[in-house]
C-alpha cells in the first residue's frame, strides 16, 4: 500500500528524498575520474548516464562493466583491470544475452 499506480507499475514517492541523497552520495566519486584517460573516463560516463536512463542501478552497473572491460582490451591496456573485472563484465554479458 501507498504506492501510486502509473500505468503498470506502482511508483512510492515517498522514497524520493533518500534517492535524492544517494544520488548525491554517488556523485562525490565523480571528482576522482580521470577524465583525461578515455579508457578510464567512458565507462565511468556510460555507468552514470545508463543508470537514468534505463532506470536501474543494476543495469548501468553492468553496462559500465563490460564497457570497462571492452575498452581495456581494446586499448591494449588489460592489465590495468582486476581479473574479477573481466570475470564479473563476462556474467553480465551472459546474464543479459539469456534474459
Amino acid at each position: 500500500g501507498g504506492g501510486v499506480a502509473v500505468g503498470d507499475v506502482t511508483l512510492y514517492p515517498i522514497v524520493a528524498p533518500a534517492l535524492v541523497l544517494v544520488g548525491v552520495m554517488m556523485m562525490e566519486g565523480v571528482a576522482r575520474i580521470r577524465w583525461d584517460d578515455y579508457a578510464s573516463a567512458i565507462p565511468a560516463f556510460l555507468t552514470i548516464v545508463t543508470i537514468p536512463l534505463a532506470v536501474s542501478i543494476t543495469d548501468g552497473i553492468a553496462f559500465g562493466f563490460v564497457a570497462a572491460a571492452v575498452l581495456a582490451l581494446a586499448t591494449g591496456r588489460r592489465r590495468d583491470l582486476h581479473p574479477l573485472a573481466y570475470l564479473f563484465a563476462a556474467l553480465f554479458v551472459v546474464r543479459y544475452a539469456l534474459k
